[in-house]
């Protein structure tokens, strides 16, 4: 039997204070997140991060946790029995968080009990990073070596159709004036770090990232590039119409354009009405149902704007159920 296994990033356990510093601390000191020294990264996450942000974050899940808890479990575990019933008896599917819960050593555990000896597993970033694809890599290859990881599916046409499919019908809905394809930031360093030309092409403007080559071909901003390209022609956006840009930052030093200057500058170019789409995530979450459609419209509104809609992440759509039952199935380890 093949065990198939979904990886996402993660989530509190409860929109409170004592369950997010746990959450947060977890994510936070991961090397490949923060990469410093240990003993600065400790003090860093310890002593100034998690004090002064538990509290603050854990009012921002409240604002979006359901019946069901968070959003972004459900909505996977959702796709997880859906893939489940899609492959059938030759596959055992389960659901993992990179930090949090359900974890990654659990999931593998439960695989093997169902009878699972190979292991076939999709990070669910769409485009590659350090500090989701890679980190999840290496938390899997801590309890198994005998995985096969699918790799990043920016580009992959069943990833695109998914998007295009779930997208069309609200992005018309919307008669936006405009479109943002807001990714999650990182920082610039990260990116450099994939930068196949030892950070010679790397410049963090359009140009480098205006196609993907072999110095960037690992290259997280591409990649996003490449997505949003993508998809404005499957949606028939003009180019004219749409922008590219990054939300979630803490500080200048991550990727740019920064999502928060669209909701300010836009207003003052006459357009009243905007569409956000953030195809670097699968799942809706706090950073597309807070941060985007409480904090962004309340921004968009204060600086002359009328409506922000965002349009729903792929979640658990028999469309994007399908998509991930067929990258199971191409990436099955042959017997």
């Amino acid at each position: 039997m093949t065990g198939a296994l979904l990886i996402n990033l993660g989530t509190p356990t409860a929109p409170e204070p004592g369950p997010v510093a746990k959450y947060l601390r977890e994510f936070l000191m991961d090397p490949l997140v923060i990469d410093i020294p240990y003993l600065f990264r400790w003090f860093l996450v310890n002593v100034l991060i998690i004090p002064r942000r538990s509290k603050a974050s854990a009012d921002l899940y409240k604002k979006i946790w359901g019946g069901r808890g968070s959003p972004l479990l459900y909505f996977s575990q959702d796709l997880t029995l859906r893939v489940q019933e899609i492959l059938g008896p030759s596959f055992a599917v389960e659901l993992a968080m990179r930090y949090g819960e359900p974890s990654i050593p659990h999931a593998i555990e439960r695989l093997k009990k169902k009878g699972a000896t190979k292991f076939v597993v999709l990070p669910l970033y769409p485009q590659y990073s350090l500090a989701a694809t890679e980190s999840s890599i290496a938390k899997v290859s801590e309890f198994t070596q005998e995985a096969r990881f699918i790799p990043p599916f920016y580009s992959q046409e069943a990833y695109l159709d998914a998007v295009e499919q779930v997208s069309k019908g609200p992005l018309a809905a919307a008669q936006a004036d405009r479109v943002l394809f807001s990714f999650h930031g990182l920082p610039e360093p990260h990116i450099k770090k994939t930068d196949f030309s030892g950070g010679a092409h790397c410049t963090f403007d359009e140009k480098c990232c205006a196609a993907i080559l072999e110095a960037n071909q690992s290259c997280y901003r591409a990649q996003c590039f490449a997505t949003a390209d993508s998809l404005a022609k499957r949606l028939g956006i003009p180019k004219e119409k749409y922008h590219i840009c990054f939300q979630s930052r803490l500080n200048e030093k991550w990727i740019k354009p920064y999502t928060d200057t669209f909701y300010r500058e836009l207003p003052k170019q006459g357009v009243k009405r905007l569409a956000v789409l953030c195809p670097s995530f699968v799942a809706d979450c706090l950073e597309t149902l807070e941060e985007v459609a409480i904090r962004g419209q309340d921004e968009f509104r204060r600086h002359g704007g009328d409506e922000v809609t965002l349009i729903p992440s792929l979640n658990a759509d028999e469309v994007w159920a399908q998509a991930v039952s067929g990258f199971f199935r191409n990436h099955q380890p042959r017997t």
